[in-house]
C-alpha cells in the first residue's frame, strides 16, 4: 500500500483554487517587489461602487452608511500601518510615539502609498476647550472622483471609508481615536475645491493623559 502513487487529475477534476504552472501563488511574492505598482482607476473605481452599494443596502439613514463604510476601512489600516513599518528601513522601523509624529506619518506615508500624493493639510482644532482634535485635509479626495450622490443623500461623504483606513493606523499604532469624514467644500461656481473634505480625528482621553506625560518628561 505505500507504493501507490496519488492518480493526477487534470485542473478541472481539482476542487478548490487552481495554481498557476510554476507553483507560485501571490502568497510567494515579496512585499517590497510591488512597492511602486499602482493599481488601476477604472478597476478602483468599479470595486468601490460595488461596495457602496453593497454598505447602501437596508440603511436607515446616511449617517448609518457612512458608518458601514467606516467599518469596511478599518482592518485595512491595521494591516496598512504594518506593511508601510515593514517596507521602511531597518533604523526607523518603529512605530509613531506621539501624536505628530502619528499625524505626520498618516499625511505623508499613508496617503502616498493610497493615493499617490501626501495630503494637502494637517491642522489642530484652534478651539482651546478640544485639544484632543486635529484635522487631515484632502482638497479633492479620490474615493468620491467616481460615486454620483443622489439629491436626498447630498450630505453624503464616500470618504468615511478612508476615515476608517485612518482610525485602523491609529488604533494599530496604539493610539485610539474617532475619525470622521466632513464636506466642507462649497457647491458654487467658480469654487476650486468643491469636494475639500476634513478627516476629524478626536484622540482617545487616554492619550491625551499619555501624551501630557511625554510632553512633561
Amino acid at each position: 500500500m505505500s507504493n501507490l502513487q496519488p492518480i493526477k487529475g487534470t485542473s478541472k477534476d481539482q476542487p478548490g483554487l487552481r495554481y498557476p504552472t510554476n507553483g507560485k501563488t501571490i502568497y510567494h511574492r515579496p512585499l517590497n517587489r510591488s512597492k511602486a505598482s499602482e493599481l488601476s482607476g477604472a478597476s478602483f473605481a468599479y470595486l468601490f461602487s460595488e461596495m457602496v452599494g453593497y454598505a447602501s443596502k437596508k440603511i436607515e439613514s446616511i449617517q448609518d452608511l457612512e458608518k458601514r463604510l467606516n467599518v469596511q476601512g478599518h482592518p485595512i489600516g491595521l494591516k496598512l500601518l504594518d506593511l508601510l513599518l515593514y517596507r521602511e528601513p531597518p533604523r526607523s522601523q518603529t512605530r509613531p510615539l506621539n501624536i505628530i509624529t502619528l499625524l505626520h506619518f498618516i499625511k505623508i506615508n499613508v496617503w502616498q502609498h493610497l493615493f499617490g500624493r501626501a495630503a494637502d493639510g494637517l491642522e489642530k482644532s484652534s478651539d482651546p476647550s478640544k485639544p484632543d482634535e486635529y484635522m487631515i485635509i484632502d482638497n479633492e479626495p479620490l474615493v468620491n472622483r467616481y460615486i454620483s450622490v443622489p439629491k436626498d443623500m447630498s450630505q453624503l461623504n464616500c470618504a468615511a471609508y478612508v476615515a476608517g483606513i485612518v482610525e485602523g493606523v491609529c488604533d494599530g499604532s496604539a493610539f485610539p481615536a474617532r475619525v470622521t469624514a466632513h464636506s466642507v467644500g462649497k457647491q458654487e461656481e467658480g469654487e476650486m475645491w468643491p469636494g475639500r473634505t476634513v478627516f476629524l480625528v478626536k484622540f482617545a482621553p487616554e492619550v491625551m493623559e499619555r501624551e501630557g506625560y511625554l510632553g512633561k518628561g
